[in-house]
């Protein structure tokens, strides 16, 4: 059986080169923008602070659909990895965010997420995944992982103390395994497919927070990008909002809502496949900030 791990070699090359040339010229066009308005200085709202740290927990709704073909040329079976395959759509997990404000105007976002589940069950019907046909009534165990980095830069066309919002440009580093084997009484079969990508994502978006209330304020962001690269599509659409309130300084408690969906698709003389993947639930997290400066 093979692996096809490397499937996204080449357009990962060429999206990493074209998110590094946006980011620059993004860049670039913010520092002009803050050198034609020095004398203005406006003030951003009172929660922003140069240095942000968040982490919290993240409780998805799941829905996964996959389907990869043989290097024979076989097309493989759309699986619902949630009906087809016993997976439980409720998950949880954990969020990581590190914030940097490079300055009054410009951001800098690293964030960080990973679902992993798996399944043993006994297949209601016949399934082809990767090599192999998995034929009703055999017990398997399938798994499906994914580590999701996320890096962005931002920039705030419109800021005062009580609100910002601006664009921004970033990508989804998406790590992905999944596999299915045959398991119990059937071991003696030996069939065992898995298939791995690691995809990034870019995207362009809208952000922006508000202050309601003394030690309260929302902040909200929505991404999306779709690219064909030779064989290969991809398209994303990310978004979350959340309520925060200030504890104490330096401390942000928040309740949000988070979602990330996408789609791969791959079209070789000897392979077809793609794999779609939603996680769309709420978030709770606390946030240290620290290093407000007049900029």
């Amino acid at each position: 059986m093979k692996n096809n791990r490397h499937l996204l070699r080449r357009p990962i090359c060429i999206w990493a080169r074209n998110i590094c040339y946006i980011t620059l010229v993004c860049i670039f066009c913010s520092f002009q923008l803050q050198a034609q308005s020095q004398h203005t200085k406006p003030t951003p709202p009172w929660y922003v602070e140069r240095f942000k740290v968040s982490a919290g927990a993240f409780f998805p709704i799941n829905n996964t659909d996959v389907s990869v073909g043989s290097t024979d040329g076989r097309i493989g079976t759309d699986i619902d990895f949630e009906d087809d395959l016993g997976f439980n759509k409720n998950t949880g997990t954990f969020l990581l965010d590190l914030q940097w404000r490079a300055s009054r105007r410009s951001r800098f976002d690293l964030s960080y997420y990973r679902v992993a589940r798996n399944s043993d069950y006994r297949l209601q019907k016949d399934i082809t995944f990767g090599e192999n046909t998995y034929n009703i009534n055999t017990s398997i165990n399938a798994f499906f992982n994914t580590d999701i980095y996320r890096f962005s830069y931002g920039y705030a066309f419109f800021i005062n103390p009580k609100f910002e919002a601006g664009l921004l440009v970033g990508a989804h580093i998406v790590g992905l395994d999944a596999g299915i084997n045959v398991v119990g009484a059937n071991v003696g079969a030996s069939l065992k497919d898995n298939f791995g990508i690691t995809a990034p994502l870019p995207d362009f978006g809208i952000w922006g927070g508000y202050s309601f209330a003394k030690k309260w304020y929302i902040n909200a962001e929505v991404d999306y990008f779709a690219l064909t690269v030779d064989d290969y599509k991809g398209r994303i659409l990310a978004y979350t909002a959340a309520v925060n309130y200030r504890a104490v300084k330096g401390l942000d408690v928040a309740v949000g809502y988070t979602g990330l969906n996408a789609r791969i698709d791959a079209e070789k003389d000897r392979l077809l496949g793609y794999f779609k993947w939603g996680y769309n639930g709420p978030s709770v997290t606390v946030s240290y900030t620290f290093g407000r400066s007049k900029w």
